[in-house]
């Protein structure tokens, strides 16, 4: 192995050990008592070589984040690669965002206590988390490209990724604060909505609905805008 390769894959491991030393303290002393310095120390290192490799904690979040989303995106291709009913590609991609974030169940529990607030460079709709937010919303991109009904309007097909980004994140939230066996009632919850979602889709492509669908991507747009951007 050449010389540059072994320091690119030191690096990596050592990001990892970083990575992997925090989410463990995480869970054990609470993200606002977890400091740099204690990550550093358990992982058997400097805090300065902690700092280079992540500059602080909110980037390791952002980093667990990167992670799940390609856990999720491995688990998703074959999904994306073999369905081509819409429906049947937004559950499968569903399903396995269950299945691989449910190891972080716990972990999750604790992070919404920080990413609940507005402020916090690690609640999703941050600038911050802009990257993460952009990662996920482009695997809902692939669900609606790759789907043989498309005959859905234009508007709705610009806006519908992002739409199905908060989707998820609505039923992540459920995700974590439900408590029962399994969480099946997530399981219950995102497939009975999932199949709502794809009637609704398909209504949007009735003439009649056609109204309807505009005011409410209307809506959808005004409310991305700045405050005040509209009166401008």
């Amino acid at each position: 192995m050449a010389e540059g390769a072994k320091k690119t894959v030191k690096g990596e491991q050592t990001r990892a050990l970083i990575l992997e030393t925090a989410l463990q303290l995480f869970r054990e002393r609470g993200y606002e008592d977890t400091t740099m310095r204690a990550v550093a120390e358990q992982a058997g290192m400097s805090l300065g070589s902690a700092y280079y490799y992540f500059r602080s904690k909110e980037q390791l979040i952002q980093a667990f984040y990167h992670r799940t989303h390609l856990e999720h995106v491995a688990a998703a291709d074959e999904v994306l690669r073999t369905e081509r009913a819409f429906r049947d590609r937004l559950l499968g991609v569903m399903r396995t965002k269950l299945q691989t974030i449910e190891p972080y169940h716990r972990f999750s529990a604790i992070m919404f206590r920080t990413a609940a607030d507005p402020e916090s460079p690690l609640n999703p709709f941050s600038e911050e988390s802009a990257p993460a937010r952009e990662e996920a919303t482009e695997v809902f991109a692939q669900v609606v490209r790759g789907s043989e009904d498309r005959r859905m309007p234009r508007d709705l097909e610009a806006e519908l990724p992002g739409l199905l980004w908060m989707y998820h994140m609505g039923i992540i939230l459920f995700w974590i604060h439900d408590r029962s066996p399994g969480h099946v009632r997530t399981w219950r919850l995102m497939e009975r909505t999932v199949d709502l979602i794809a009637r609704l889709v398909a209504l949007s492509t009735l003439p009649l609905m056609g109204p309807i669908r505009k005011a409410v991507l209307r809506l959808v747009t005004e409310l991305r805008e700045p405050v005040g951007a509209t009166e401008a």
